[in-house]
């Protein structure tokens, strides 16, 4: 599953959150997705779906999640935030 998705997505995808989502307590909200960095904003969180996604150093991330049909909602839901929001 690690290829079906890029970094450059995941940032494109918080970056989206970041502007057209709701905003309470350092996350931000869109489509049931939350987005979130660590204190010094270097590492990106994405959670939803009972999915975790976490990225930061030399462009690499780590997924947590129980089943692959969790992760496949998941990204399914992260293509849809990249596709329809400006």
């Amino acid at each position: 599953m690690k290829n079906e998705i890029s970094t450059k997505q995941i940032l494109a995808v918080f970056e989206k959150i970041r502007l057209h989502g709701e905003h309470s307590n350092d996350i931000h909200e869109l489509e049931g997705v939350q987005a979130s960095t660590d204190f010094d904003g270097y590492t990106v969180f994405l959670e939803g779906h009972r999915v975790k996604l976490s990225t930061g150093f030399h462009n690499t991330y780590h997924l947590d999640y129980e089943n692959d049909r969790d992760l496949g909602e998941f990204l399914k839901k992260l293509k849809y935030i990249e596709a329809n929001y400006d």
